[in-house]
């Protein structure tokens, strides 16, 4: 079962920071990742989903290919590939995978304007090494599916961070 975490920053950079550093942990075996967005709060007050993994454009190559080939099979490889590429997009359109993006939606409109959340979607991690890398990032847990104790050695973590960070 994977778990969910909900960790707000107060800037988008920071968000985007800590996810590449996730990505390289996860090169290591340490953390393994079903999903990991960056939702950016606008000024106005809609929501910019920043995913990895884009159904649509994976749908819509995925569709020209097979368009391309069976175009070649009626002798019109061009008409294969612009209906494959279409029907392959509106798939991947109608697709989602890993976190809701109407659930990161609504929760990243809890957030002030200019500020991000990173959604993770964790299958498996090595606690204490993942937990050193989040020590001193300055960010809120937003929501969590860990159990208690993982979320307070979390919040501990983000907290001590806190506190440094405002001591003169």
């Amino acid at each position: 079962m994977a778990d969910l975490l909900v960790v707000s920053f107060p800037t988008e950079a920071q968000a985007e920071e800590v996810r590449t550093r996730l990505f390289a942990m996860q090169k290591e075996y340490l953390i393994e990742l079903g999903d990991a967005v960056v939702a950016v709060k606008r000024p106005d007050g809609s929501v910019k989903l920043n995913q990895v993994f884009s159904p649509t454009a994976v749908g819509a190559a995925s569709g020209a290919m097979w368009g391309t080939l069976i175009g070649m099979l009626f002798l019109a490889p061009l008409v294969g590939t612009a209906i494959g590429a279409a029907s392959g997009a509106l798939s991947g359109k109608l697709t989602d995978v890993g976190i809701n993006d109407a659930f990161m939606k609504d929760v990243a409109k809890a957030l002030d304007a200019g500020h991000a959340a990173l959604f993770l979607l964790i299958r498996k991690v090595t606690a204490d090494k993942v937990l050193e890398e989040f020590r001193g990032i300055g960010a809120t847990v937003m929501r969590s599916s860990f159990d208690e104790t993982k979320e307070a050695a979390l919040r501990e973590a983000l907290a001590a961070a806190q506190d440094a960070a405002k001591t003169p």
